[in-house]
């Protein structure tokens, strides 16, 4: 049964890319120049261009809205806070300053490259408290097209986490992530996210483990401001403590984005976030994650 699960996401991503066509994405200017009256034009400041990326690269891809826990298709340039609490089987309380969310910068128009601070993790329990693991991301725009050319987006990612946490609060060792994530919005104010992705341990893999994590979700775009979510993420555990065993969390969410009308598309703007995971498997690590953030758009 896992196994079809997995080839199920697999052929999901798959539908996603196929259905539209691969060569839409459009390209963005390859220079950024203001028009004047009285010469040549002139060449924008460093600051400036570097503001409109995001606008730029938006151009390229489908209206969506980054998800609140499975991966973003689309590259984005932001910085994000994050907050959450969750509970363990027996009742103890966790609670994660940073969540495994940092800031990433949008390089060219195919290219994003993420910064994850080590997060820090208050048990409320005997076990100690401390700062978890470092990571970085590297994520490729593979094709994308917007509203007039297939509205979809589709990409792969690699991360790499540094075994850096303290007094047990993160690996054993250093760990790869692949992931291959799709986008596609429709009916206008709708849209679809699937992503196929696992963590590869560097060593110690019948203590750690393996694991495939498959999540898929719908949003709708309710005004203006307002946007919903609906989550579904699985994860399989292969070697390890819990070999065999699958993990699945429903995460319905909600988002609030704080920008003006009047506003230009390369002014930086805000989203208010907030959802919670709620375990739907009869095995699960952890219960009723409840996620809050804050993220910056620029």
């Amino acid at each position: 049964m896992k196994t079809i699960r997995s080839i199920a996401g697999l052929a999901g991503i798959a539908f996603l890319v196929a259905a539209t066509p691969a060569l839409a994405a459009q390209q963005p200017a390859a220079e950024h120049f203001v028009m004047r009256n009285d010469g040549p034009a002139a060449p924008q400041p460093l600051m400036k261009r570097f503001m409109a990326h995001n606008a730029e690269v938006a151009a390229l891809q489908p209206s969506l809205i980054t998800p609140l826990v499975a991966p973003d298709p689309r590259l984005v340039q932001y910085a994000k806070l994050s907050f959450s609490n969750q509970y363990t089987p027996a009742g103890t309380q966790t609670v994660n300053y940073g969540n495994a969310r940092g800031g990433g910068i949008i390089a060219f128009n195919r290219f994003e490259f993420d910064v994850v601070p080590p997060p820090y993790i208050q048990h409320n329990s005997s076990a100690k408290d401390g700062f978890g693991d470092m990571s970085v991301l590297g994520k490729v725009r593979l094709a994308s097209g917007n509203a007039e050319h297939g509205n979809f987006v589709a990409a792969a990612m690699l991360s790499h986490t540094f075994a850096t946490g303290s007094h047990k609060n993160g690996a054993l060792t250093d760990a790869f992530c692949p992931t291959l994530v799709a986008g596609l919005a429709f009916k206008k104010q709708y849209d679809m996210v699937s992503s196929l992705g696992g963590v590869m341990p560097a060593g110690k893999i019948a203590t750690q483990g393996r694991t495939i994590a498959w999540n898929e979700l719908i949003q709708m775009h309710a005004t203006r401001h307002l946007w919903f979510e609906a989550e579904n993420n699985a994860t399989f555990y292969f070697a390890g403590p819990h070999d065999g065993k699958m993990q699945n969390f429903g995460t319905p969410a909600v988002f609030y984005v704080v920008r003006r009308k009047e506003w230009q598309p390369t002014h930086p703007f805000l989203i208010l976030d907030t959802g919670m995971q709620v375990a739907t498997s009869s095995f699960h690590i952890y219960n009723h994650n409840l996620i809050s953030e804050v993220r910056i758009l620029f």
